[in-house]
């Protein structure tokens, strides 16, 4: 069994997402389909309520920031309580693509945070060019997750580690001229890895060109084998594991 502990495969954003799904399914893919809005939120429910390989991560993500009502956070607060949902997420802060908004990416952060901890849940973090600010929030609650596709530097990885947090390995480690996540991964234990894809984004070098989908789950882990000089079978066994651990009411058998 393979876990992809952070996927997008819901038909806003995939037309063919049963059919992925079922496919992964036949290959003993199960996944954690990440939700950013009402809409994806309410998707990803319906999935996982037909699909055993499915959980459900549920969240508002830092781009609809301006957006969200209180309403839409009573809306999540109701949906966690699914037996379904293993975790809050995607949730986080990206100045990449605005820094307008800090301080509203910040407050919804926060009520995503505190959500977690009513509910008793890991979170499943973004954080792009957002990492101390990241680090700074966290530390103020009482929480695990993942490092969803982590990017930042080694040293700010034992930083997250620290707290209780998994460093998400996705796509970008295959990348050619992705040398920093290379060396980041040599820098960590395996303990503290989580696969994933991101899928329909970030596809391996592998398949450039084409939308990703979990399948693909065996570049990262190829790539990770030969990295830190280990059987692809290791590689799975522990990050598997690892999954378990984080997401507990996942059930995974």
């Amino acid at each position: 069994m393979i876990i992809d502990t952070h996927c997008h495969i819901y038909n806003s954003e995939m037309e063919n997402a049963d059919e992925i799904i079922k496919e992964a399914a036949k290959n003993d893919i199960h996944m954690i389909l990440n939700g950013t809005d009402p809409l994806s939120n309410k998707e990803i429910l319906e999935l996982s309520s037909k699909h055993e390989n499915v959980h459900a991560a549920l969240g508002y993500f830092h781009s609809f920031a301006d957006e969200i009502t209180d309403d839409d956070i009573s809306l999540l607060d109701k949906q966690l309580s699914n037996d379904n949902v293993v975790a809050v997420g995607e949730i986080g802060l990206d100045y990449y693509h605005t820094k307008d908004n800090k301080d509203k990416q910040k407050e919804l952060f926060e009520k995503m945070l505190n959500l977690a901890q009513k509910h008793n849940m890991p979170v499943i973090v973004h954080s792009r060019k957002s990492m101390q600010d990241t680090l700074d929030i966290l530390k103020k609650h009482d929480l695990v997750g993942s490092m969803h596709c982590y990017q930042g530097s080694a040293e700010m990885a034992q930083e997250f580690i620290k707290l209780g947090f998994y460093i998400g390995i996705a796509g970008p480690i295959t990348h050619t001229n992705n040398k920093k996540i290379r060396k980041m991964v040599k820098s960590i234990d395996i303990s503290h890895m989580l696969v994933e894809t991101d899928s329909p984004y970030l596809t391996p070098e592998e398949k450039r060109g084409e939308k990703n989908t979990s399948l693909n789950l065996k570049y990262i882990i190829g790539k990770i084998a030969e990295e830190l000089d280990m059987e692809e079978d290791k590689v799975i066994e522990i990050t598997t594991e690892n999954a378990r651990t984080l997401f507990k009411n996942i059930g995974f058998e």
